[in-house]
């Protein structure tokens, strides 16, 4: 099958059940304007004519290698690669690897949902001619729809974000508890709980600061920002009029919420010519936005982390000063009693001494003396141990 290029019908009820061992046959599925899934068994040279990629374009995508997210603007196609999304978008169908991964099942339900709304779009555009034609021009814009690789990339932004938005929760849910509990009660347990914790937000901090720095360097380059224009590079004129960029941006679900009236009605008169960019720029910024507060959120837990970490250090430290009066408590104590140990083995050595002689209820008044004050000594620095908190009650 893989020889002839076969194209597959896909079955989204299906493809929950596929087994790992298929994806290396069927790796990608394709996904055309009117939001037709099929799986496809080919391989990466019928990919590459398909597409008009070069090899190096498509070795980005590889499952098997790690590398940075990344969005390249080709002749006919954008190449995407953020996480687990890696996808080719063409101006009129994507491709998406591994459609039966459990993270990218929900973006190919979402392009088929979302993708076929220009044709739907264009056939109520004609019926509202009929039907409404007293309609204002606000009203008729709303049959308006982007361009197909825009809405595909929209719809590619929107879940990597509100997947990495997602793993940002879960570790605050769990990082924030064990680092109350760390600040209460300093044990092995939360010390090791803390460093996993820990662990993890450094390496999702890498994965989300990679996303940002990706959409950073595109919207800082408009010739990188135009080279995504594929409609408009292929010579088919966009099926966006000035106020069908602005319903674009009020139909979308991220979007929408994002930008204000006044914004959409600027771009509603733009006119998109060879150097316009102004369409995608306010979609990457949109998302951008979307993912630093993302890094925001994941910054602010370092800070909480470190602030934690610098507390438990200043409350070791205090300790150790404790210990440390402690230990030079008892040194002064055992001075003390090494007078009373060195006035015991005076008398008690077996040499004669003339003012021994009838003299010798002082070596019992003597080691009364030392026993009362060795035990003096004990009582106090029970006591003072208990009051530092050395010991327990």
């Amino acid at each position: 099958m893989a020889g002839d290029g076969s194209v597959v019908p896909a079955d989204p009820g299906a493809m929950t059940v596929v087994k790992k061992k298929t994806q290396s046959s069927r790796s990608w599925i394709l996904i055309d304007a009117s939001g037709h899934g099929s799986l496809l068994d080919v391989d990466k040279y019928a990919i590459m004519n398909r597409v008009q990629i070069h090899a190096r374009d498509l070795r980005i995508l590889d499952p098997l290698l790690s590398y940075p997210s990344t969005i390249l603007g080709r002749e006919k196609a954008i190449v995407l690669n953020l996480e687990h999304i890696k996808a080719i978008i063409t101006a009129e169908e994507v491709l998406l690897r591994d459609p039966t991964d459990e993270n990218v099942i929900p973006v190919v339900e979402e392009l088929q949902r979302r993708l076929p709304r220009l044709s739907a779009g264009l056939q109520q555009q004609g019926d509202s001619k009929e039907y409404l034609g007293g309609q204002n021009d606000a009203e008729a814009a709303e049959e308006d729809e982007s361009p197909f690789e825009f809405r595909a990339l929209e719809v590619a932004l929107e879940a990597i974000c509100s997947f990495l938005a997602a793993r940002t929760t879960e570790l605050e849910m769990a990082a924030y508890p064990a680092l109350d509990e760390l600040t209460s009660k300093i044990s092995s347990r939360n010390l090791d709980r803390v460093r996993k914790l820990k662990s993890a937000m450094t390496r999702l901090t890498a994965r989300v600061q990679k996303v940002r720095d990706e959409l950073e360097q595109l919207l800082d380059d408009d010739d990188d920002m135009a080279d995504l224009y594929l409609s408009r590079k292929g010579g088919s004129s966009s099926p966006v009029s000035g106020s069908g960029a602005a319903n674009w941006f009020a139909a979308s679900p991220t979007i929408g919420s994002k930008i204000s009236r006044a914004s959409r009605a600027s771009v509603a008169t733009v006119r998109l010519d060879e150097n316009d960019v102004e369409e995608l720029e306010m979609l990457l910024e949109a998302y951008f936005s979307e993912i630093d507060h993302t890094l925001n959120k994941l910054t602010t837990l370092r800070e909480y982390i470190d602030d934690t970490e610098d507390y438990i250090n200043i409350q070791l430290d205090n300790h150790r000063n404790q210990l440390i009066q402690l230990e030079l408590f008892l040194s002064s104590g055992t001075v003390c009693l090494s007078f009373y140990a060195l006035v015991t083995a005076i008398f008690g050595m077996n040499i004669p001494y003339t003012w021994n002689q009838d003299h010798g209820y002082m070596f019992k008044w003597v080691v009364i003396t030392a026993g009362l004050f060795s035990a003096l000594t004990l009582v106090t620095i029970t006591a003072y141990a208990r009051k530092k908190g050395l010991i327990g009650s």
